[in-house]
């Protein structure tokens, strides 16, 4: 192993992240060490200057990880940039099919639907999708 890189449990130690903070700061692309041969993690001195500097970077903007993530993934995803940018500009209106008087349960009720779908396991949403009956 190489003597000017550190190990994952030795950069631990050296920046404050935790070995699991670690590996998902390298999952999430944000800091990618070299591998040795036998596939350690060895992280030298850019590597540590990266982890310092988002530390530094979420303390100044008062940022989590996932802030910095998603904004790493808005930078390389053109097509969920421009999402997002189609939402911000865009104006809240109601469906025509929906009465005035009735926009706000309509909203809600796509919202529980939404919700449901979200915690919805496999089996839930056959049941739902055939009306009861399942096969």
């Amino acid at each position: 192993m190489a003597t000017d890189a550190l190990t994952i449990h030795e950069s631990a130690e050296t920046t404050g992240w935790s070995p699991r903070m670690l590996r998902y700061i390298e999952r999430s692309g944000l800091v990618v060490p070299a591998r040795s041969a036998s596939g350690y993690r060895l992280y030298g001195a850019a590597e540590l200057q990266r982890l310092r500097t988002l530390r530094e970077l979420l303390q100044r903007f008062d940022l989590g990880l996932s802030d910095v993530v998603f904004a790493l993934r808005l930078g390389n995803d053109a097509e969920l940039r421009s999402a997002v940018e189609e939402w911000f500009e865009a104006e809240p209106a109601k469906p025509e099919h929906v009465a005035v008087g009735d926009w706000l349960s309509w909203e809600q009720g796509k919202a529980e639907k939404l919700l449901a779908a979200a915690t919805a396991t496999p089996t839930t949403i056959a049941t739902e999708l055939t009306g009861g009956t399942i096969g």
